[in-house]
């Protein structure tokens, strides 16, 4: 669970106020901030309440200040540090999967899996596991998946579809989506095998979704994956299961990529985009057309480009 480093709320009148004399009763430091009723600071938070009345509190001091300050005084509620005891679903045992690589033209694609329970919920307190897309040093990543994969009590598993089998399976299955339910489903079904390490046993799997339909990776599931609830739903990664997921996901796709510029001397730079291009028409000129399947998910416009062959015409999205 990433640390509180930033907190929101809406004040009224009369909580503003008493926020006012409390910070200063306690000697804080006020500044000027545009659009502000009033801001304070310390050395170690920040603090704007904002003419439309809401408040922000920023910085390293910020779990302290809400927890100790702004909730009993001025709020009169507890919730952070409570979150567990509010939400107790948020201690259930769980399989949370996720992928990534999927919008990235060079690479493999990678989908992990992970099982928490409450004992390792608790020691992810301080570790920082969040949505993998919220990191941007791979270093950070492999760090946090180093840590989930040590952490006593989880379970993980992970599968790299390297570009030559993405291929294949691309051409047989014609659909990203359900390449992404066949591995979401085989990776539950992997962990289903690893139930005896899993204590208590999970409730269910939680998964983003990624499709219109939810009956993709419904129909998907294998024998073991069948006995469990599937919850599908956008922004899955909010849940810390999910989020620990993207991280081993992410990590398997960066080392992944590592392994293809080591292997081809070459450096391939991650998504889609114009250097991307840049990247596939040079690989091209100096390895071949032939050797895109390789290291590339070809059915990318961006294959095309890099052979200088013509490209079909978009078709025009309508929400039906």
């Amino acid at each position: 669970m990433k640390p509180l480093t930033i907190y929101t709320c809406k004040l009224t009148d009369e909580q503003a106020t008493s926020l006012h004399a409390a910070l200063s009763a306690r000697n804080w430091k006020t500044r000027t901030v545009p659009y502000a009723r009033f801001a304070f600071e310390s050395d170690k938070t920040n603090i704007v309440f904002y003419e439309s009345g809401k408040l922000v509190v920023q910085g390293k001091g910020t779990a302290e200040f809400v927890e100790f300050v702004l909730e009993p005084e001025i709020l009169q509620q507890a919730k952070v540090g409570y979150e567990t005891v509010l939400n107790p679903d948020l201690l259930l045992p769980r399989i949370g999967v996720d992928e990534s690589g999927k919008g990235d033209f060079f690479g493999p694609m990678c989908v992990a899996g992970v099982y928490v329970n409450a004992s390792v919920i608790q020691a992810w307190t301080e570790v920082g596991v969040r949505d993998s897309k919220n990191i941007s040093s791979d270093k950070k990543i492999a760090e946090l998946a180093e840590k989930i994969r040590t952490t006593p009590g989880c379970v993980t598993d992970a599968i790299v579809i390297g570009n030559e089998t993405y291929n294949r399976l691309y051409a047989k299955m014609k659909s990203v989506n359900a390449m992404l339910a066949w591995g979401h489903a085989r990776v539950i079904e992997n962990l289903r095998g690893k139930r005896y390490q899993m204590n208590p046993p999970p409730v269910k799997a939680i998964s983003d979704q990624f499709a219109a339909s939810k009956s993709v990776i419904q129909n998907a599931l294998m024998t073991q994956g069948k006995e469990l609830e599937l919850v599908q739903r956008h922004k899955a990664e909010e849940d810390l299961a999910v989020a620990a997921a993207s991280i081993l996901a992410r990590d398997g796709f960066v080392k992944g990529l590592a392994k293809l510029e080591k292997d081809f001397t070459f450096k391939f730079p991650k998504g889609a985009s114009a250097a991307v291009d840049a990247a596939a028409k040079q690989f091209v000129r100096e390895r071949g057309a032939e050797t895109l399947v390789q290291v590339s998910k070809t059915h990318f416009r961006t294959a095309l480009r890099a052979q200088d062959l013509p490209e079909p015409p978009k078709m025009e999205w309508r929400k039906r």
